[in-house]
């Protein structure tokens, strides 16, 4: 079977635009011809993405019981079942004695995401429930296209009902009164502008607070202290909070502090030296972000009170707060660090035991708790959900995510590398393999994505281990745009500094094929989203380095994308990229663009994938893409295009689906790699 050939407009600027006429015959036809193409080349992989599937799927407890949380007179958990997509949540009474144990006679059955499903696509949204824990409001997605519906069900008596309101963001928030909720709406490109108060049994919702400005979205989410309600509006530089009385969900919302470009900050309420008071962790001092105090009756910004200062080498990422403490999650040095601020005692920071790893607040359970939850991990590590003592920080492991079959944690190795761009900057690797591949040049999966400031921290998966198992080494680059080393690092791989990001990661590879870990005829690399747009740009610059890449909703057709403020994000992502707009702008993202710089050359192996409902990046960009490849390339790798015409970003919903998905991208490899 020969590949599709898409056919060429006019438009010498963008001669494949055609395919963004979703829902037409002549779209849908290609985008299924590409998908029988794939199939019929990866035929012969049949049996091996079946071994693969039940490979990765024999090493998942399948049945399985989430750690419970407790909350008032209940215990909360979920429980997976074998064969089933998705989890059931469930509760049951709290034991008296202040276990965990669940009581599964006298449990309740809160919502089956697998009956509401009925075997097609579902994201579950908000869950949440009311005080008095006589209601649980929740929404659901049923196309992937991440617009939701809302539901409420009455816990005694069953009964759901569903909310008479369109195009809403998913968001649910209970007021204290236990009938009041507020909720999200989606403009027409899908930005979360509007806040709708709604009271049960009335007929229509308050409209109570409307953002007009493009790149500004706003959420709204109770305080730690659950005493108040916060509504956040805020850009990629810029913030803007208020506030209301939960137990007075009928008043006006009050603004802490208006809005100044370039100044964020998140506030959060609690206890501080004995009394009720705002936290607010804010960047007015430096970029690295400080937290401040304000007494609850004087919250405005001239009330602030320093109480942790600015750093210039620790990055301040996140506050959580309850009675005993507040709990800071910091940045230094690459690594995430949790510190704690005991109530009347010193600080201390948490101890791990691994050198690279990933660690965050898990859930600080209820407002008077004296302990939290911590959700640590590393590369050869499965997740572990540790207690944390505020008082003395003494850990306590509850659960460790299982890993069925042969498994020992020691027989892998886990490093921090550091490579050397071109203008001198180190850059963190993150890497992992089995203790008898390293040695000698071995197939490598290199990832990367390097954006919006998000941290690639190191993780466990149950299906790399197949891949590792194979002799493959997995390893991280964590380049310039993302958050590993802070804000400045962040700041030097965006706008006018994104061709760091690109090359942070050719000098991670470059480094990786010079130490001795791989040769670029066993490297493929693979990144997702914005890391889509991070493989397409280093595919065109240095497609000799690489023998493979896989980019997963890969956002290739940025400079077009951005020149259409009518789809969904793009005047919120000008802080990110540039506006178009402004000529220099327009030439320096021209300059790095995957889909317009595709040429006449020789290109790796490639699979693409996309979601046909993925509202946040478009079906269209990796079809425009392949289909450009296809015209321009040189050689006779293979160049796969896979779209799922029932998903949505994150690709397929269910936990099985899911899993095929991997199989069938590792089969690709190994093809590609001649290690089938």
């Amino acid at each position: 079977m020969q590949a599709p050939i898409a056919r060429i407009d006019n438009d010498s600027h963008d001669p494949y635009r055609w395919l963004e006429n979703r829902d037409s015959d002549e779209v849908l036809d290609y985008l299924r011809a590409e998908n029988a193409y794939l199939d019929t080349v990866l035929a012969d992989q049949t049996e091996l993405r079946e071994t693969l599937f039940q490979e990765i799927k024999g090493r998942i407890r399948e049945t399985d019981l989430s750690l419970p949380s407790p909350w008032g007179p209940y215990l909360y958990y979920q429980r997976t079942t074998v064969g089933d997509e998705y989890p059931r949540h469930y509760r049951c009474p709290r034991p008296a004695d202040g276990s965990l144990m669940v009581d599964e006679s006298r449990e309740e059955l809160l919502l089956d995401p697998n009956a509401l499903a009925n075997g097609g696509y579902l994201s579950l949204g908000a869950f949440t429930i009311t005080r008095d824990h006589n209601r649980l409001a929740y929404s659901l997605d049923t196309n992937g296209d991440e617009i939701y519906r809302l539901f409420v069900k009455d816990l005694h008596s069953g009964d759901v009902e569903e909310l008479p309101f369109d195009d809403c963001d998913g968001s649910m928030t209970w007021a204290n009164d236990h009938q009041t909720l507020f909720f999200g709406e989606l403009d027409d490109t899908h930005r979360p502008h509007k806040l709708y108060r709604y009271r049960l049994g009335e007929r229509e919702a308050e409209l109570i607070f409307n953002e007009p400005d493009g790149r500004f979205f706003i959420h709204c989410y109770r305080s730690s202290s659950e005493r108040k309600l916060i509504l956040l509006s805020n850009s990629k530089t810029t913030c803007e909070a208020w506030v209301l009385d939960a137990d007075r969900p009928h008043d006006a919302f009050v603004c802490l502090a208006p809005r100044e470009d370039g100044h964020e900050y998140y506030p959060d309420h609690g206890r501080q030296g004995g009394d009720w008071a705002w936290l607010i962790r804010s960047n007015q001092a430096g970029i690295n972000f400080a937290l401040y105090r304000a007494a609850e009756e004087t919250p405005s910004r001239e009330h602030w009170q320093t109480l942790v200062p600015h750093s210039d080498t620790v990055t301040m990422e996140g506050l959580s707060l309850n009675a005993e403490a507040l709990t800071l999650s910091l940045r230094e040095g690459g690594l995430p660090i949790i510190e704690v601020h005991p109530q009347g005692a010193p600080a201390y920071r948490v101890q791990l035991p691994d050198a690279a790893y990933s660690l965050h607040v898990q859930d600080t359970l209820e407002f008077e708790s004296a302990v939290i939850r911590l959700r640590y991990e590393a590369l050869n590590r499965p997740a572990q959900i540790r207690q944390l003592a505020l008082a003395n920080g003494e850990q306590q492991v509850l659960k460790e995510t299982p890993v069925e079959g042969p498994f020992d944690a020691d027989a892998y190795v886990s490093q921090r590398l550091w490579a050397t761009a071109a203008d001198g900057t180190r850059i963190p690797i993150s890497l992992v393999a089995r203790r008898d591949t390293l040695g000698q040049p071995a197939p490598l999966y290199l990832y990367g994505y390097g954006a919006y400031g998000e941290s690639l921290d190191p993780w466990f998966s149950h299906a790399r281990l197949s891949l590792l198992e194979r002799g493959f080494v997995f390893a991280v680059a964590h380049v310039r745009g993302g958050g590993e080393l802070g804000e400045a690092w962040y700041r030097a791989g965006k706008l006018e500094h994104k061709q760091n990001t690109f090359g942070d990661f050719i000098a991670c590879a470059e480094f990786l094929v010079a130490e001795g870990y791989t040769m670029p005829a066993q490297l493929a690399i693979s990144g997702g989203s914005a890391g889509g747009l991070l493989i397409g740009a280093v595919l065109n610059q240095r497609p000799d380095l690489f023998a493979a890449a896989i980019a997963e909703v890969p956002f290739v057709d940025v400079l077009n994308s951005m020149q259409n403020p009518d789809l969904p994000l793009t005047i919120a992502e000008y802080e990110e990229w540039g506006d178009p707009r402004e000529p220099d702008v327009y030439e320096r993202i021209k300059g790095y663009a995957p889909y317009e710089n595709v040429r006449a050359q020789a290109y790796p192996a490639i699979l693409a994938v996309a979601g046909y409902h993925d509202s946040r990046v478009q079906y269209w960009e990796a079809a425009k893409w392949v289909a450009k490849l296809r015209a321009h390339k040189t050689d006779d790798n293979l160049l796969l295009l896979k779209t799922d015409l029932g998903a949505g970003h994150g690709g397929m919903s269910g936990r099985y689906q899911a899993l095929r998905d991997v199989a069938l991208e590792y089969g690709f490899l190994l093809k590609v790699l001649g290690r089938e």
